[in-house]
């Protein structure tokens, strides 16, 4: 793909004389974004107008993030807390409302209107591909597989000349076989686990650099959620894509995820390698959210065993409002431990001793902190 997206005009230009390509080797940053910001508008309905107020839902507020070649990384959090936002903005569906998003180092900004379908958009659609949580509502129930991926291939310009071919082996690569079967088969045909892979297939058709993965398995059974992960792993292996894996499920994504990063009311307040981040969690909330999951070899304080180590959050365990958010850490009115600085002071990112790459946005972690 010889072509980049300039800042300024949204257009497709040819990369600059002597630019360096990343090669396929893992580990390489394809997709950056810095200081991404997304704010939704309020807005009122009139008798006969909508009328728009000062107010705004602040989704998203300056959330860093580096995705990697051949790598996974896992964006985790409770319902309502931007994770889908983020992935929209990063598929360019959504304009930022700040912030910068970066393809292999060069700042990327695709207009709307007519150039949400044009040149500047399809260019990155070929690098940065979807994969929705409803596979079923992702389809158009009224055409076929071959439809569904026959569009994508000629969309972004890789049909070739034998198309059946090209549909044979996108199937092969998700594990639809024999191809046969299921090529011209419609959406309600198939199983919920099938739709996912024609939907992931479907984003294989462009030959992406990069899968936004939207809780891709939060619709499917239990028994098959395991074997869609697994594909996406040994994709992500062979393709070397980089994966950004969206969920609520913070036990999936120790299991899938290079490196989990943790987001709360639209900030990011925890972020490290997966293993470290939900076997030893920093941040009061991520130590609540591993709390919360149902874990059959912990036992009940209730039973007479000693209690956990993680005190009971205060407050009613609601989420804060977004149009109004708190002052400082957007955490504390649930925060078991919270200081007094917390409620007026939004914390940066410190640190966790000892922990390499281990971060948390918490005042617990600063160094000038006596605690």
């Amino acid at each position: 793909m010889a072509t980049e997206e300039s800042v300024a005009a949204g257009e497709a230009v040819p990369a600059p004389a002597g630019a360096a390509v990343p090669g396929p080797e893992s580990g390489a940053v394809v997709l950056e974004a810095a200081g991404l910001t997304k704010h939704f508008a309020v807005r009122r309905r009139g008798r006969d107008v909508l009328t728009r107020t000062q107010r705004s839902v602040r989704a998203v507020d300056d959330v860093d993030l580096v995705l990697r070649r051949g790598r996974v990384t896992a964006l985790v959090g409770e319902s309502g807390s931007g994770k889908s936002t983020v992935a929209r903005l990063l598929a360019q569906l959504h304009p930022r409302t700040g912030g910068d998003i970066r393809l292999h180092g060069r700042s990327v900004t695709v207009k709307r209107g007519r150039d949400l379908k044009g040149r500047a958009f399809r260019e990155y659609c070929r690098r940065v591909q979807m994969i929705f949580q409803d596979p079923f509502a992702s389809l158009n129930p009224v055409h076929t597989v071959r439809y569904h991926l026959t569009r994508a291939l000629k969309i972004h310009d890789r049909a070739g000349q034998d198309v059946d071919q090209a549909l044979h082996e996108l199937l092969t690569r998700v594990q639809l076989t024999p191809p046969e079967r299921y090529v011209d088969k419609f959406p309600h045909e198939l199983s919920g686990g099938q739709r996912q892979r024609v939907a992931i297939a479907r984003a294989l058709g462009a030959d992406p650099e990069v899968l936004l993965a939207d809780e891709p398995v939060s619709m499917l059974d239990v028994s098959i959620r395991l074997g869609v992960l697994n594909l996406l792993r040994d994709l992500k292996e062979r393709l070397h894509l980089a994966i950004l894996y969206i969920t609520h499920d913070i036990a999936s994504a120790r299991y899938f995820a290079d490196e989990t990063l943790v987001m709360y009311a639209g900030r990011m307040v925890e972020g490290g390698d997966s293993e470290t981040v939900t076997q030893s969690p920093a941040h009061p909330y991520t130590r609540l959210l591993i709390e919360s999951a149902p874990d059959p070899d912990r036992l009940d304080p209730g039973t007479g065993a000693e209690p956990g180590e993680v005190p009971e959050e205060k407050g009613t365990g609601e989420p804060p409002s977004l149009i109004a958010p708190p002052s400082g850490c957007r955490f504390h009115p649930r925060c078991p431990v919270a200081l007094p600085r917390c409620e007026t002071e939004l914390p940066p990112r410190f640190e966790v001793d000892d922990r390499p790459g281990h971060w948390a946005a918490c005042w617990l972690y600063d160094s000038a902190v006596t605690r």
